[in-house]
């Protein structure tokens, strides 16, 4: 199963850059054995300020046709490690073959595309700053493959 970031920014050099890219690595490292992966990162900007809307829009181009897609948004359910490793294998043993995580703006998801989404995640009830809601992800996409595959990287 591919699995896609639809992301709003442009993540530049620096740490959290850094962490991202590590994470990847890794996950598609452990994930290919468990047919997860490739992660393919796709950044979007809205150059023309028209809010989320314009993000919506824009991220709607990059989502591939007939993915399954799963909103990152404060709105939705709270999930251990471990169930959400089960919702990754789950989506996997279903057919589902691209998964596309939705990472809205500053703003958010815009309804509409928040409405599109089969799923919807959260990282808590706090609001996290949308880039390094990216390397929150990766790092739990990584860790999901570590738990499916048995790894001793995730302790209860």
């Amino acid at each position: 199963m591919r699995v896609h970031l639809c992301v709003v920014g442009r993540l530049r050099t620096g740490p959290e850059r850094e962490l991202l890219d590590d994470y990847l690595r890794r996950f598609d490292r452990g994930g290919r054995s468990l047919s997860l992966g490739p992660v393919t990162v796709h950044e979007v900007e809205d150059r023309k300020g028209g809010g989320m809307a314009a993000e919506a829009a824009l991220l709607q181009k990059v989502i591939p046709t007939g993915a399954l897609i799963c909103a990152l948004d404060e709105r939705g359910p709270v999930m251990s490690s471990p169930e959400f490793a089960d919702r990754v294998a789950g989506w996997r043993d279903s057919g589902t073959s691209d998964l596309a995580f939705v990472i809205g703006g500053a703003d958010g998801i815009d309804p509409s595309l928040r409405e599109q989404a089969q799923s919807t995640l959260s990282f808590g009830k706090m609001v996290w700053p949308h880039m390094l809601v990216r390397v929150m992800l990766a790092e739990q996409l990584y860790r999901a493959a570590s738990i499916l595959a048995g790894s001793p990287y995730h302790r209860v």
